[in-house]
């Protein structure tokens, strides 16, 4: 995958300075359906109650989160992938709300939410974005809510796309008022790759 091309940027950072850009063509991780390690993840009941996509895209979680009943939100910077998202909505005949929303600064949203899915979005950040997206969801996940993350994994060969994360980085960074509960080996699907991406699954709970 030496000619992949750069992955992801949805929701806040500044790897890319226009988010929209990304969404002129389709990207390669919009691959218009869930991601099946959430998928699996809601078919186990373990998405629950109000549920927040940060670096949402087109939607495809916060839309599976709406088709299991659930309250769905999905933030994002990228207006096109927002427009596209409730497009999505519209069609599919389901309700959730998309916002343009740094995912560094979900206080503002003054909610809170039980269950926060998040694929794509932990691996775009500096150290200092990184510290400040989880001060950020410390802010909205309820006592006991959930954390669940798809990044890109320091098992995924060569240099192209955001930096690899290791196990190490993912438990230093929820240490303060987080559990990290598992940290399991999995696959991100792309368009432009039937082997998709190595990644980390992560399961953390708000203590």
């Amino acid at each position: 995958m030496s000619d992949m091309p750069p992955y992801r940027h949805s929701g806040a950072g500044n790897p890319w300075r226009n988010p929209d850009d990304l969404y002129a063509g389709r990207p390669p991780w919009d691959i218009g359906r869930p991601q099946p390690a959430f998928l699996a993840l809601a078919e186990a009941g373990a998405i629950q109650g109000r549920v927040l996509d940060v670096g949402c895209g087109t939607g495809e979680h916060a839309l599976m989160a709406a088709g299991l009943g659930l309250d769905a939100t999905g933030v994002d910077l990228a207006s096109r992938a927002l427009d596209a998202a409730r497009r999505k909505a519209g069609e599919r005949g389901l309700t959730a709300r998309f916002l343009c929303h740094d995912a560094r600064r979900l206080a503002g949203l003054g909610e809170y939410f039980d269950t926060v899915l998040d694929c794509g979005l932990f691996h775009i950040f500096d150290d200092n974005d990184r510290s400040a997206f989880v001060g950020s969801l410390r802010s909205v996940v309820k006592q006991g809510g959930r954390y669940f993350m798809l990044c890109f994994s320091d098992r995924q060969p060569g240099g192209q796309g955001p930096r690899r994360v290791t196990r190490g980085e993912i438990e230093a960074a929820f240490t303060d008022g987080w559990r990290v509960d598992s940290i399991d080996p999995a696959t991100i699907d792309i368009t432009t790759d039937p082997d998709g991406i190595r990644a980390w699954l992560v399961a953390v709970t708000r203590i």
